[in-house]
């Protein structure tokens, strides 16, 4: 994030707090963002639930029960991180400030207009912030070529794949809103399905837009899924090229002399430094 914005304050209590919710480093700070993940996942699968019309029937107090619950917890935290930082008002108008104050008020705005709370599934994206506790990825410098490549871009395929899920939970949630259930839109996993089968061009056809805003959205998401399928190749190709030039020193550290044998000379060496050979 910005530095600007997330600058803590001088000492006292809101230093030590600005430590734990922003700092990635200290047990308090992984486990604040730990539990943070935790909340975000039950809420987005609260979201997706209630959705499902057979289970809301059944649970639909419980659940909106625990989704006031969630959105109380996420008041707090982003009230917090407002108080913590020494410029509030630009975190807030930062990406995570935006999306943390997105998170809160589709559930108060559900109190006021009916069908909102569905646009609570925006928040899927906050997953994104357990990122900041992972570590980088440990050079294998033993490690084939290949294996290395694949290992380096683990990370940052499974942040890629997290986007992807967002992006599917997100756009499967808009399509929901607009087209619902006489398209064949009856839930929000239903058009996260929907939404997965049209971003990786599948395009099952059993399930398909109806509107002219709908049928945009999926225009939009076909020509997403274009570029999202190069994207794994590309991570993979470019640490695959990193990880070869790391090659290549060691084998050329093999080269060795023909009147004494001396093994493990440097690459541009033009004479043998144990006999004086020209080699």
């Amino acid at each position: 994030m910005d530095p600007l914005r997330d600058r803590p304050p001088r000492g006292g209590r809101r230093a030590k707090l600005h430590a734990i919710i922003f700092g990635v480093r200290s047990p308090a700070a992984k486990g604040f963002d730990v539990g943070l993940l935790v909340v975000i996942v039950l809420s987005v699968l609260t979201v997706l639930l209630e959705s499902v019309p057979a289970i809301n029937a059944t649970y639909g107090t419980p659940l909106r029960v625990a989704e006031w619950f969630f959105t109380v917890v996420f008041t707090v935290e982003y009230a917090l991180r407002l108080w913590t930082v020494a410029h509030p008002r630009s975190y807030a108008l930062s990406f995570f400030g935006i999306v943390d104050l997105l998170a809160i008020v589709p559930t108060y705005l559900s109190a006021l207009v009916s069908g909102t709370q569905s646009l609570a599934a925006v928040r899927g994206i906050r997953l994104l912030r357990v990122f900041r506790v992972l570590k980088l990825v440990r050079h294998m410098t033993e490690a084939k070529v290949l294996t290395a490549a694949i290992v380096a871009s683990r990370p940052k395929i499974v942040v890629f794949l997290t986007g992807v899920l967002s992006v599917a939970v997100i756009f499967g949630t808009v399509m929901y809103l607009i087209e619902g259930d006489e398209a064949g839109f009856t839930s929000i996993p239903t058009s996260i399905y929907w939404a997965v089968v049209t971003m990786t061009t599948v395009g099952y056809g059993d399930i398909a837009p109806r509107t002219p805003l709908g049928q945009f959205l999926a225009l939009a998401l076909m020509i997403l899924g274009y570029a999202i399928i190069a994207v794994p190749t590309g991570i993979v190709s470019a640490e695959l090229s990193r990880a070869q030039p790391q090659a290549r020193p060691r084998a050329r550290s093999r080269r060795s002399c023909d009147e004494c044998g001396r093994s493990g000379l440097a690459p541009d060496a033009a004479y043998c430094d144990a006999c004086g050979a020209e080699l």
